[in-house]
């Protein structure tokens, strides 16, 4: 019994009281999903298949760091291959993951064990004693190769950070229309995605001003075009910096996750970590950025330094599915006194930051 409340606990699912083992009621739609894998997991381990770890950009403080990754099945020969230089989009949503597979992370010369959902997904907060700036940490499992996770540690002593939203922010994706989105997501070849224009060079001049100041990607897509949009963001030249993603397909409780509710989780999740920090907030006026931020503002009030939004064109709002706004640069007060800022463009936005004394 011992062992098998073991195996349960890293499974993340609690025995109950009487040591029964307190199974989760799962969506029909996790249900079926579960079952498909498991037979088409069989088949591959038999074809010689084995796991491969994906690592993602962790971040933390001095104590601690969060490391993020996923475990997935794939061919022997293409788990060594190296970066692809062409992706199409619907390449990154055909993956198996790895369930319930026991992970090694080794930070600061301390070792931690924990298992990956049945998702494939860890993401842990571990012990690491980490120097501020960019660090590593190594991952391993059972029939992979190793792998080095950079994390970035932030400095006790910052105080201002950049919290952006990635689409139709930094990259043009008019996410809400849905055949657009399809076609953005997963057909069109991510060297044909184009960067929104001067926004790079804002945040470069943001990080600048502020030595020390963390970039951080915040988005409603999935971890499976995670690293797509790591190469387009630095293949446009923006600041490094942790993506904060969500899972793709059913949960234990619905059909799709809530975008919304990862965004204003993720929002408090910082706020708690970092209560120091004074966040910058970038979005745009195309889905629900606005109405986000203006929540987590009048909420965490002394940790929002100012909201940007990146203002669509009457063409990028129309295939946005959102009405156009009035040209021109502005700015007004927030909720509760912040600075709310709105451009079309990186340049606009530098320009009204600058003027609020806000760089």
């Amino acid at each position: 019994m011992a062992d098998v409340r073991r195996l349960w606990q890293g499974c993340n699912v609690p025995p109950t009281a009487a040591g029964q083992l307190a199974v989760p009621q799962l969506h029909r739609a996790a249900r079926l999903e579960d079952a498909v894998h498991h037979l088409v997991e069989r088949r591959l381990r038999r074809t010689g298949w084995r796991t491969n770890i994906v690592a993602y950009t962790g971040y933390g403080a001095p104590g601690w760091v969060r490391v993020m990754c996923r475990v997935l099945l794939g061919r022997p020969d293409t788990r060594q291959r190296g970066r692809l230089e062409k992706v199409r989009g619907w390449r990154s949503f055909t993956t198996l993951p790895a369930k319930y597979v026991t992970v090694t992370v080794e930070s600061g010369g301390q070792r931690h064990e924990t298992r990956t959902d049945r998702s494939g997904f860890v993401d842990t907060v571990v012990e690491a004693d980490l120097p501020p700036g960019w660090g590593s940490v190594r991952i391993s499992a059972p029939e992979a190769e190793p792998v080095e996770a950079p994390v970035r540690i932030l400095d006790p002593q910052v105080r201002f950070g950049i919290l952006s939203d990635i689409d139709d922010t930094v990259m043009v994706t008019a996410l809400p229309r849905p055949l657009l989105a399809a076609w953005n997501t997963f057909v069109l070849d991510e060297h044909a995605r184009a960067a929104v224009p001067g926004m790079a060079v804002l945040y470069e001049r943001l990080v600048t001003a502020h030595p020390g100041a963390p970039v951080f990607y915040l988005s409603t897509g999935a971890w499976n075009v995670a690293p797509t949009l790591t190469r387009f963001l630095s293949r446009h030249l923006y600041p490094a910096g942790p993506l904060l993603l969500t899972d793709w397909g059913p949960t234990a409780d619905r059909w799709f996750r809530s975008g919304r509710e990862h965004k204003r989780a993720t929002l408090a999740r910082l706020a708690r970590e970092f209560p120091e920090v004074k966040w910058l907030l970038v979005g745009d006026d195309g889905q629900h950025d606005q109405e986000i931020y203006r929540e987590f503002a009048a909420a965490h009030p002394d940790n929002v330094a100012g909201v940007a939004i990146r203002r669509l064109s009457p063409t990028q709002a129309v295939l946005a599915g959102s009405l156009p706004h009035p040209a021109g640069d502005s700015s007004s007060a927030g909720p509760l006194g912040q600075k709310w800022l709105s451009a079309p463009d990186g340049a606009g936005l530098w320009k009204l930051l600058r003027d609020a004394g806000l760089v």
